[in-house]
């Protein structure tokens, strides 16, 4: 289908599960990445949307592999990603890292908090 649709993909797993003698071990197959939850970092109004807008225009991720911005930024890397974007509602920057491992999960994080502290030194990061 080409977009994001968590019904269609969740009845696809499905299907594709019981196509399966042992549904658990395809699932326990999968791998395992280290994740962050939601992080928030508060901001004084206006500040959230200011904060996304610069870093789309000049941060630098050395060893990303893509960077979209759509709704906000999103730095895709061979063994991870990050996710930072404003949120609509409060003045705060939602941020959510994944990495196949501790390392690259460590990694990633360091190239956003140079990014954001670039931008933003006085920044308060949640990690």
């Amino acid at each position: 289908y080409g977009f994001d649709d968590g019904l269609y993909a969740g009845a696809r797993l499905l299907e594709l599960l019981t196509q399966e003698a042992d549904p658990t071990a395809v699932l326990n197959g999968l791998p395992q990445a280290t994740s962050t939850p939601e992080l928030h970092l508060q901001l004084a109004e206006g500040e959230n949307v200011a904060l996304i807008e610069k870093l789309r225009r000049e941060a630098k991720f050395p060893g990303a592999q893509e960077v979209v911005t759509i709704d906000g930024l999103r730095v895709e890397y061979a063994d991870g990603f990050g996710l930072a974007r404003s949120s609509n509602t409060t003045p705060v920057v939602v941020m959510r890292f994944e990495g196949e491992n501790e390392a690259a999960l460590q990694r990633i994080q360091a190239e956003f908090r140079a990014a954001i502290l670039a931008s933003k030194p006085d920044a308060a990061l949640p990690f």
